[in-house]
């Protein structure tokens, strides 16, 4: 008996053929999809000879706003942990979140939990507004 040959005449020539089928199938199979998605792409591409754009990214003022609004309400329920880093805050935002912490303590002992939370869209919504128009961080994330 020897070693390294194949067991029968034509075998080795079977199983790289069965390779090379199976991985034109897989070749083939990710090429091209049958969706709706896939052929309205095609159409698109086909009437403007360019693929369509992709979305545009949301402003720095919007993604500020709704973390520094999340946080807030956290701290006002008393539901949070750690520091501003372990929120996902910048310094500017850790301070904007402060401030507004404060104010909607008071407006929530003055006018309720309903008037807080209007408060915090407010409050959050200027206090980045204002921070990114004199130019937000600088001098790195914690800024």
């Amino acid at each position: 008996m020897t070693t390294g040959k194949a067991p029968w005449p034509g075998a080795a020539f079977g199983s790289r053929l069965g390779l090379v089928l199976l991985t034109g199938a897989l070749t083939a199979g990710c090429g091209q999809s049958d969706s709706k998605d896939a052929a309205a792409s095609k159409q698109d591409t086909a009437r403007t000879g360019s693929v369509s754009p992709s979305p545009q990214a949301t402003p720095p003022e919007d993604l500020c706003t709704r973390i520094v609004a999340h946080w807030s309400r956290r701290v006002l329920d008393d539901d949070t942990y750690g520091d501003y880093q372990s929120m996902g805050l910048s310094n500017g935002q850790y301070e904007i979140l402060m401030d507004v912490v404060d104010a909607a303590r008071t407006e929530k002992e003055r006018e309720g939990a309903r008037a807080a939370e209007r408060l915090i869209d407010r409050r959050a919504r200027a206090g980045c507004e204002d921070w990114y128009r004199e130019g937000g961080p600088s001098g790195g994330p914690w800024q």
